[in-house]
């Protein structure tokens, strides 16, 4: 069992200072040497007693000392021999220290450092009465060198013990920055000693306006500056003699766990406050001094796939501010190249450049993107920035490639065409939602179109043919296209397409009562018909630019539903467009009936065979009205089905011996005149919408802003329509000058390029 030490008798009441401090003198050594022999409860209260006894001793309050009292001279006498005793303390301890060096030290120092603030947190209850009273009416008093006996004790240390050791060429920090240095060479440290150490460092600072307040001088100029130069200098000699010897993406690796040592340093033995200068000074050595190296090796990165390299690179080079700028740039030029690339390699592959095929050419630009935002996605954690450099990149070759030359419309046509492509029924897609995914990814080539408006224009007239032939895979779809299209560009851009649907619905409805009504009374009708009413201003038809001679086979039927259509909507026009009509012709001259599914002007010229077997080229486009040029390319297809026969030059049989393996033959194939004028009269369209779209941005301008300088409008009328196409400088001036022929606008006078607005 551990013996208690026992001190000698405790003086009386009114013992002197000498005799009082003998006394204290012997438990406060023990206290401080050899607190582990133990100190009995009866010890320490007599030690208590004799400070409390002294410190209100009688006979010293009558005593004057100039303006003090005797009460503060006995405080005073106290003070002054506690402040004795730990200058005598301490020199054993520094001849020690000046024998230790490195770990010993440390040791030496962290066990003394544990002995003496258990001590010095004893005395501090030992003279509380000396604290409460005396200390706090001195400090009260404005001396802020005065200070409780615990903080007294720490003031010792660090003057007459810490600076003492420190003098030796900072003999202490050396040795914990020489730990610290094994252990970032991979050695095995207590970690616990430093931490201690480190802690003291922490404790010895003094703030004398508020002893309560954390105060880290000591600290930071004892221990984290030289800390912080110390790695600095460590670093930058090991990056250098890495990178050497190794590649960039290994010296990456090297930097994310260097990173992640030093956080956990600062967890286990650093103070909190550490954490952003010496991370900041990590990224400064390790990934900004190298930041041209990982800029020059991103490429190679982005060529070979190496997400977990570029996720790497991106979470680095994200901590310096200017880290990022340079791999967003180099990233859009990467994105760019690969996209011009693909469409390039489509066209070498056979495409030309006029006939490139829609589905491939949207699959080619599809697959630089997807590839590439997932990149983006996975690597660059959808980071702003890159995905603005993707879009960027996306607008440059989705609008300008090998497949669309110098055009600026081939780009809409194209993926136009592949939308219609999804969009029928012929097409192969197993699922709704596959179709639902491929419109998704038409979208996503939609919004970096710079020519929305053609876009729009091929998709009415491409759509318009899909209704009026009965050829869209599913109504289901065609309105989900449609609400994609509003979503991405507003009602306005849709507007037609919904009345297109409306005036679908409202012809079936159409057909059906003209039926009934035939049906109630004419019974000799025997010709099945259904008709469509299509709004002029929303469907993109256009009459045939000929006379057409109806044939006097469905006359009748075309007679009745013009007087029936006149009786329900008076005043309304119909314009019949033949060359969009199709029509089901039986055979009834040969053993096996057939069915033909024709256009109007295949039936037209079918029907003149019902009274002749023989016809030249002139009788038919007299019997018909339709132009040579057209009625050779119907005949050419009849001849090429073999229900025509063309013997002699410009004369047509009818081929009695026609025989086909199908009963339904479908002779109505697009002929060329067809094809080629849908793209002209699309440019044409979009080229007229234009110049009202300029004009009646313009007036919007004008009588919002009532005057105007000539730049400052062409500038807003570009911001304003750049969502819908990419307005010329020369069309918006012209568009100026027409509006001021109308009078819409006025040159101000005095001020020749200055308009107002005509109200």
């Amino acid at each position: 069992m551990a013996s208690t030490s026992t001190i000698g008798p405790m003086p009386s009441k009114n013992a002197d200072l000498d005799e009082t401090w003998a006394y204290l003198n012997e438990g406060v050594d023990l206290i401080m040497n050899r607190l582990e022999t133990g100190l009995s409860f009866p010890g320490y209260t007599n030690l208590y007693t004799t400070v409390y006894n002294y410190c209100t001793s009688t006979k010293m309050v009558g005593k004057q000392d100039g303006n003090r009292t005797g009460a503060n001279l006995v405080g005073s006498d106290l003070y002054s021999k506690l402040h004795a005793y730990f200058i005598e303390h301490f020199k054993p301890m520094v001849d020690t220290c000046e024998t230790l060096q490195d770990i010993e030290l440390l040791k030496y120092y962290a066990a003394q450092w544990d002995r003496y603030t258990t001590g010095a947190n004893f005395l501090n209850r030992l003279f509380t009465y000396l604290n409460r009273y005396w200390v706090k009416r001195e400090r009260d008093e404005g001396k802020k060198t005065v200070y409780p006996v615990y903080t007294l004790a720490l003031s010792q240390w660090k003057d007459v013990f810490f600076k003492q050791i420190q003098q030796d060429n900072r003999k202490l920090t050396t040795a914990v920055l020489r730990l610290i240095t094994q252990q970032r060479n991979g050695e095995t440290i207590d970690q616990g000693l430093v931490k201690k150490v480190v802690d003291s460092f922490v404790s010895l600072g003094l703030d004398n306006a508020d002893l309560n307040k954390e105060c880290l001088d000591v600290y930071k100029d004892y221990f984290e500056g030289p800390f912080l130069e110390a790695t600095e200098e460590y670093y930058k000699k090991e990056s250098d003699s890495f990178l050497t010897a190794n590649s960039v993406s290994d010296y990456l690796k090297k930097v994310e766990d260097r990173l992640r040592e030093e956080e956990d340093r600062v967890e286990r033995y650093l103070h909190n406050k550490t954490r952003k200068e010496l991370i900041a000074k990590c990224d400064d050595v390790l990934i900004r001094q190298h930041s041209e190296l990982m800029w020059e090796s991103f490429q190679v990165l982005l060529d070979f796939d190496k997400d977990e390299d570029l996720q790497r690179m991106y979470a680095l080079l994200a901590r310096i501010p200017e880290g990022l700028e340079p791999l967003r740039k180099k990233f859009e030029h990467h994105v760019k190249t690969a996209g011009l690339s693909a469409v390039s390699k489509l066209i070498e592959s056979g495409e030309s450049a006029d006939s490139a095929d829609p589905k491939a050419y949207v699959d080619a630009l599809l697959e630089v993107h997807r590839k590439n935002s997932e990149t983006v996605t996975r690597s660059f954690k959808s980071e702003a920035g890159f995905a603005a450099s993707l879009d960027k990149a996306c607008r440059e070759f989705v609008n300008r490639n090998a497949a669309t030359g110098s055009s600026s419309t081939k780009s809409p046509e194209l993926i136009a065409k592949h939308a219609d492509m999804l969009l029928r029924k012929s097409n192969k897609m197993a699922e709704e939602e596959d179709l639902e995914g491929a419109l998704n990814r038409v979208m996503v080539l939609f919004k970096y179109l710079e020519d929305k408006d053609v876009f729009q224009t091929f998709y009415t007239t491409k759509l318009s043919k899909r209704l009026i032939h009965g050829v869209s895979a599913s109504d289901e779809s065609e309105a989900s296209m449609i609400s994609k299209l509003k979503e991405a560009c507003g009602f306005e851009y849709t507007n037609k397409l919904q009345r297109m649907f409306t005036d679908m619905s409202l012809s079936k409805d159409l057909t059906d009562s003209f039926k009934e009504r035939m049906s109630q009374n004419h019974d000799d009708i025997d010709i099945t018909f259904s008709i469509m009413v299509l709004g002029t201003n929303f469907w993109p038809l256009n009459p045939p630019p000929h006379e057409f001679v109806i044939p006097i086979e469905i006359v009748p039927t075309y007679d009745r539903f013009q007087k029936y259509y006149q009786t329900k909507h008076s005043g309304r026009k119909l314009t019949w467009l033949w060359n969009y009509s199709k029509n089901e012709l039986r055979t009834n001259y040969l053993n096996q009936k057939y069915i033909l599914m024709t256009s109007s002007y295949q039936m037209a010229v079918l029907l003149q065979y019902n009274r002749n077997d023989t016809m030249s080229l002139d009788e038919l486009v007299a019997a018909t009205s339709i132009t040579k040029d057209i009625m050779s390319q119907v005949l050419a297809l009849l001849v090429k089905a073999k229900i025509l026969i063309n013997e002699e030059k410009d004369q047509y049989d009818l081929n009695p011996h026609f025989k086909s393996k199908k009963i339904r033959v479908n002779l109505n194939l697009p002929i060329k005149a067809d094809v080629k004028a849908e793209s002209s009269d699309v440019l044409k369209a979009v080229d007229e919408d234009r110049k009202y779209v300029i004009q009646a941005t313009i007036v919007r301008i004008m009588k919002a802003r009532k005057t105007m300088k000539n730049q400052a409008l062409i500038q807003e009328v570009i911001s304003q329509i750049s969502q819908r196409f990419a307005p010329k400088i020369p069309d918006i001036k012209k568009a100026i000058e027409t509006l001021l022929e109308k009078e819409y606008i006025e040159r101000v006078d005095g001020s020749k390029d200055t308009f107002a607005y005509v109200a």
